[in-house]
């Protein structure tokens, strides 16, 4: 089994001498700013992430053949390999907006899975100041639960106190929407009785309901009508005021020059551009 690359703090990798040889600061455009003027939350240092899909080839799928393979010690037939992320490497600042863009299958989610420590990279080393959190996963929802208990319980996995998710309560009920949506108040409901969108709607009241030091979002803005569109938007402006990092993923360009100061666009898991927003997505858009 190959080694798992770990993901540390920025602190922890200071304090190895050996990290200041192995980190660089890439040169990516104007959007990077010296690292004195603002610190480094996120250092992606030469990520590769290579998916491998086992699957029987034909004729050789049944229990038989695998029980003789397992006793020969031969691997499976059919296995492929996808290298979604091909030696990235990039610094996010404090304060920043970054958005990612790029076709379907460009490795976006894929990275942002990895800074999140959902995927340990197959090679290369990712650094964080903080813990990042990717939008959904701290917010442990259970969908026979009602939307109020899962407002508490997506509290509580962010590491707030009883007293903090019962203060937070109200604030997120009413960002939602859900508390008065069609006329009806689904937060008594279980989720299992909502769409994906309400389910996201949700999901992103709870994330953005604390300063985190690394939010990601995924499409989170592509959900819900106009109107909630815009509150995320604002609420990711002020998230990046109160000086925490915040990534998103999207395929809506407006939604990217409306929110983000920085983009990357990674084209089969490489980065093809890195810089100002108006500068990447002119390019991206082919103006």
């Amino acid at each position: 089994m190959a080694e798992q690359p770990a993901i540390m703090s920025l602190a922890e990798a200071g304090a190895k001498s050996e990290a200041k040889s192995e980190v660089d600061v890439p040169e990516q455009g104007a959007a990077q700013q010296p690292q004195e003027e603002m610190p480094p939350t996120v250092v992606v240092d030469d990520v590769h992430l290579i998916y491998r899909v086992h699957g029987a080839a034909a004729g050789k799928g049944s229990a038989t053949s695998a029980l003789s393979r397992l006793a020969l010690r031969k691997k499976a037939a059919g296995i492929t390999e996808v290298h979604a992320v091909r030696g990235v490497s990039f610094v996010a600042y404090k304060g920043q907006a970054i958005g990612l863009i790029g076709r379907n299958g460009s490795g976006k989610s894929t990275i942002l899975r990895c800074i999140a420590g959902l995927l340990p990279p197959t090679t290369g080393k990712i650094y964080s100041d903080g813990q990042p959190s990717l939008l959904g996963v701290n917010a442990a929802m259970m969908n026979d639960l009602t939307g109020e208990r899962n407002i508490i319980l997506g509290c509580l996995a962010m590491g707030m106190t009883q007293r903090e998710a019962d203060d937070k309560y109200d604030d997120i009920a009413t960002f939602s929407g859900l508390n008065n949506y069609n006329g009806k108040d689904f937060l008594r409901l279980p989720m299992r009785t909502y769409s994906s969108g309400m389910a996201s709607r949700l999901r992103f009241s709870i994330a953005a309901a604390r300063t985190h030091d690394v939010l990601m979002i995924d499409e989170a803005l592509a959900t819900g009508d106009r109107d909630f569109q815009l509150k995320s938007e604002a609420r990711i402006r002020r998230l990046r005021e109160e000086a925490g990092t915040v990534f998103l993923v999207s395929h809506s360009m407006k939604s990217i020059r409306d929110t983000c100061d920085r983009v990357i666009w990674l084209d089969q898991g490489v980065i093809k551009m890195d810089g100002p927003t108006t500068e990447v997505v002119d390019a991206y858009e082919g103006k």
